[in-house]
């Protein structure tokens, strides 16, 4: 545990001072693009606050080798440089996306191909389904749902990319509630070591949130762009298949985990969906909402939850604090299930066991319901200037 701590804080403590010194670049060479129609913001914001990450997450993953408690997964090099890899090509499509605006085509493209150098350059995927030990029959299928599995998760994540501290704060909490779900669960499956990919990468992107946010938080110096949001929903997914997609059968026995299976079984895969389970609604209202006006599902507007709640009357610090509200509920009550499974303060009653974590699912929920429901100011008349804020999605 340590060790993944002093690793979360490596990566903070580089993405942080990297982050200030491209903002004083970017704004000594003017590498800040023009405010578009869809912008939040009113004045011209630098957008590669993405690369300060990558470099603080390549940085991180690097000084890895040096510790022998790491050695379990570079044992395995070909898919920790595969990760490296596609997140290099990425963080370079970002770059340029970023500056000038590619077509989406050309970036759906390059994730295809970053999620394909995971799958079967690094041969990271999802072999089994942790539902009663159910085991993909066929390579191909492995491949293709690891792939869009990634590609999902990245552009949902891209897609809410849309206010001061938005991603950054929510992809930090919910790599946080994954980190502590991730060892957690390699502990109860008797595990010789805790150190494993997942749990590593989900320490990674801990850090490098928390070092960018202070610089992107309201009102932003800086924004992670394409850059950011891309790396860290492909780090995100790629972490989530590293533990779901390959957990060992003794992670699924009760015998061995101590753990009730009347929820277990489905935990493994409820957790890395509910942490990017706005992203991912948000993702596809987008898409459907899009295609049913004969657009493409990757054409740009001010439609998102985030502007939706700005259109309420939120302010954005308030939205964006009722965007972390959602994440850590929800996050929180599906770790409280896996941790309360194992309990026995109530016998063999199944409401016994789950009752403390259904009970904070039901308040949190209540709780963010009325903060969602009821802003703090009366909604903006319609304008056609846009309101003072950030955006930073595709």
């Amino acid at each position: 545990m340590k060790l993944y701590l002093l690793t979360a804080l490596i990566t903070a403590g580089i993405t942080f001072v990297l982050s200030w010194v491209i903002w004083r670049i970017a704004l000594r060479y003017r590498l800040h693009p023009p405010v578009r129609e869809r912008d939040v913001h009113k004045t011209p914001t630098p957008r590669l606050g993405g690369i300060a990450m990558f470099l603080g997450i390549v940085a991180a993953i690097l000084v890895s080798r040096a510790f022998d408690y790491f050695g379990i997964f570079w044992a395995e090099p070909r898919v920790v440089w595969s990760v490296l890899g596609a997140t290099l090509l990425i963080a370079l499509v970002g770059v340029a996306d970023d500056l000038w605006d590619l077509d989406w085509m050309i970036k759906l493209g390059a994730q295809f191909i970053a999620a394909g150098i995971i799958a079967i350059g690094g041969g990271l995927q999802i072999y089994a389904l942790p539902i009663g030990g159910i085991t993909l029959w066929s390579s191909w299928i492995s491949i293709i749902l690891t792939m869009f599995s990634i590609v999902i998760v990245m552009n949902a994540v891209n897609f809410i990319d849309g206010l001061d501290g938005l991603v950054a704060g929510v992809c930090l909490i919910a790599n946080g509630v994954f980190f502590v779900y991730s060892y957690i669960l390699v502990r109860d499956a008797g595990a010789t070591s805790f150190a494993n990919l997942g749990t590593f990468i989900a320490a990674v992107l801990v850090g490098a949130c928390a070092g960018f946010l202070p610089i992107n938080w309201h009102p932003a110096k800086m924004f992670m762009g394409d850059t950011g949001a891309l790396v860290i929903g492909l780090l995100m997914a790629t972490s989530g298949i590293a533990i779901t997609g390959q957990l060992p059968p003794a992670a699924l026995d009760p015998d061995v985990t101590g753990r009730s299976q009347i929820l277990g079984t489905l935990l493994p895969i409820l957790l890395p969906i509910i942490v990017v389970v706005l992203p991912l609604l948000d993702f596809g209202l987008a898409v459907i909402r899009r295609m049913s006006r004969g657009k493409s599902p990757f054409s740009p507007d001010r439609e998102h939850l985030h502007h939706r709640m700005l259109d309420m009357g939120h302010t954005d610090r308030d939205a964006t604090l009722i965007f972390y509200a959602w994440t850590a509920v929800s996050a929180l009550t599906v770790l409280l299930m896996y941790l309360f499974t194992g309990a026995d303060w109530f016998g063999d009653h199944w409401f016994g066991e789950y009752w403390l974590a259904v009970g904070f699912g039901l308040v949190g929920v209540a709780a963010c319901l009325v903060l969602t429901l009821v802003p703090s100011q009366p909604p903006p008349r319609p304008s056609a200037t846009p309101v003072a804020s950030e955006t930073q999605e595709t």
